[in-house]
């Protein structure tokens, strides 16, 4: 398991909606939001890579954080109005049904995540955290796309 950094410093979070559950990225890896575009599929990819976008001139691969972690589809409704777009080495966007207010909060309340399995779970997630009585799982985005890959080839290799 990736250890949280017991920094106690204030650490800005952006938190956005997916399916029913929230996620959270540190502010200083988010590039901005965009309104929804479809994402053009990608072949033979992991479920939780739903495409790519073009944002701002630079070409995203958009992850469905629901799928990514727990295997279930998210999808990209029609009604989806943004993306957040990232700021990796990847060129990363997040599927995100909406995207709130940043937050502060201190590095020390980012728990580890409880849950585990060998479908990419620990290296995609930083920890969870508690804001306003929400849970709100915090991801790591240097490892979403690597993660993405690594759940489809488990899958792959127990059929």
């Amino acid at each position: 398991m990736h250890e949280v950094p017991e920094d106690p410093q204030l650490q800005d979070l952006v938190p956005f909606v997916a399916g029913d559950k929230v996620f959270a990225v540190f502010a200083d890896q988010v590039d901005g939001t965009a309104e929804a575009k479809v994402p053009v599929p990608l072949p033979n990819t992991p479920p939780a890579i739903l495409g790519v976008i073009c944002v701002r001139g630079r070409m995203l691969t958009v992850i469905d954080p629901i799928a990514l972690l727990t295997g279930e589809t998210f999808g990209w409704p029609a009604s989806l109005p943004s993306v957040i777009a990232l700021r990796s080495d990847e060129q990363l966007a997040l599927a995100a049904q909406s995207c709130r207010d940043t937050i502060t909060i201190a590095a020390s309340d980012i728990q580890p995540a409880t849950q585990t399995n060998d479908d990419g779970f620990e290296s995609a997630t930083l920890g969870i955290t508690v804001h306003g009585g929400e849970e709100i799982t915090v991801l790591r985005t240097d490892n979403l796309f690597a993660a993405a890959v690594r759940r489809r080839e488990r899958r792959r290799r127990r059929l």
